[in-house]
């Protein structure tokens, strides 16, 4: 099921507000420039295909996302992309991307064990021979959901020129790698608060291994950062890149 913020059209349209063009969005769309056909799962807005679209690449772009709410924004933004509405459990590909990526942490949707599996290994066949995966994680050794409080709301200006106010707010402990939170809208054009529920997993480097091992894929390259530091337990993210095996 997607999230609220996502499928909720008002709450969908505060995304890009939210979540600004940044170093990992550099990151990813240095990569995107050098691949001639790309998938981006949970493409969102399509703010990042977009603007390799708008800075010259000129060969096959795909964006895919469950939610339609996300999707009517990114076909607006950008007609010259293949934006599809659907997830990796519902289309298919075979050998035809250089580059799939997985921005926004979309990876920790990934809660249950075999809707991982299953999404790995369509990435694996979605890949063409040298083709890489690319993704982020938080690192779970930094325990970001710590910082998740209502006292550390944000406020910024929506599309309509209303003022929201944005907090999080994490439900009990967090159970195994996974982690249940509520994400407040509060303002604008709403006479009262509106509320989306989540739940993300947050896996070690020791569990991505075994979970790309088991799709037939490897780890080449990891990092702590966007400028491509070491990862360390203080790391704020687990940057992963990699390849088919076989």
């Amino acid at each position: 099921m997607v999230d609220r913020s996502f499928a909720d059209m008002s709450l969908a349209e505060l995304y890009d507000g939210l979540n600004p063009w940044g170093a990992g969005d550099d990151f990813c769309l240095d990569l995107v420039m050098s691949a001639r056909a790309v998938l981006d799962v949970g493409c969102g807005t399509g703010k990042l295909l977009h603007r390799a679209r708008h800075e010259g690449h000129d060969g096959r772009l795909t964006g895919l996302d469950p939610a339609a709410a996300m999707l009517v924004q990114a076909r607006r933004r950008e007609p010259g992309v293949e934006w599809v509405l659907g997830e990796l459990r519902t289309t298919t590909w075979r050998g035809e991307f250089g580059l799939v990526v997985m921005t926004g942490h979309a990876f920790q949707v990934l809660v249950q064990d075999e809707e991982l599996r299953f999404a790995l290994r369509a990435v694996r066949d979605a890949l063409a021979p040298g083709g890489r995966f690319v993704f982020e994680t938080r690192n779970p050794a930094a325990r970001a959901w710590e910082s998740w409080t209502p006292d550390r709301a944000r406020r910024f200006t929506g599309p309509d020129g209303g003022v929201v106010r944005v907090w999080h707010e994490v439900e009990g402990v967090p159970v195994a790698d996974r982690v249940t939170f509520t994400e407040t809208f509060e303002g604008g054009r709403w006479a009262q608060p509106q509320v989306s529920r989540s739940t993300l997993r947050f896996l070690d480097c020791a569990a991505l291994s075994g979970f790309l091992a088991g799709a037939g894929l490897a780890v080449v390259e990891q990092y702590g950062d966007w400028e491509r530091g070491p990862l360390t337990p203080a790391s704020p993210e687990i940057i992963t890149v990699a390849r088919p095996t076989h």
